[in-house]
């Protein structure tokens, strides 16, 4: 386990991949975009690696999206069903 990362009590959930692949952003493109290598990128989106805040800033500028879109403390929802909620099926 890498030293930086928290435990299991203090996850940091992110969507870096899902950003990444609807830009259709190659790990050395984001890389670059945020002053890493692709390594990085990649131990970040497994959860390998949590990142620091000031680099957690680069990639939501990058992505033009707010903190809490990107990191999360707890598991995102598949962005479908946050984008369309399922209603229950009426009974009869």
């Amino acid at each position: 386990m890498s030293p930086v990362r928290r435990g299991a009590s203090l996850p940091i959930f992110n969507r870096i991949g899902v950003l990444r692949a609807e830009r259709k952003m190659s790990r050395a493109q984001l890389a670059e975009s945020i002053e890493v290598n692709p390594q990085t990128v990649g131990a970040l989106e497994r959860g390998d690696h949590y990142p620091s805040l000031d680099l957690a800033m680069r990639i939501c500028t990058v992505f033009e999206l707010p903190i809490e879109a990107v990191f999360s403390r707890t598991e995102f929802a598949p962005m479908s069903v946050e984008l369309y909620p399922t209603t229950p099926k009426e009974e009869g």
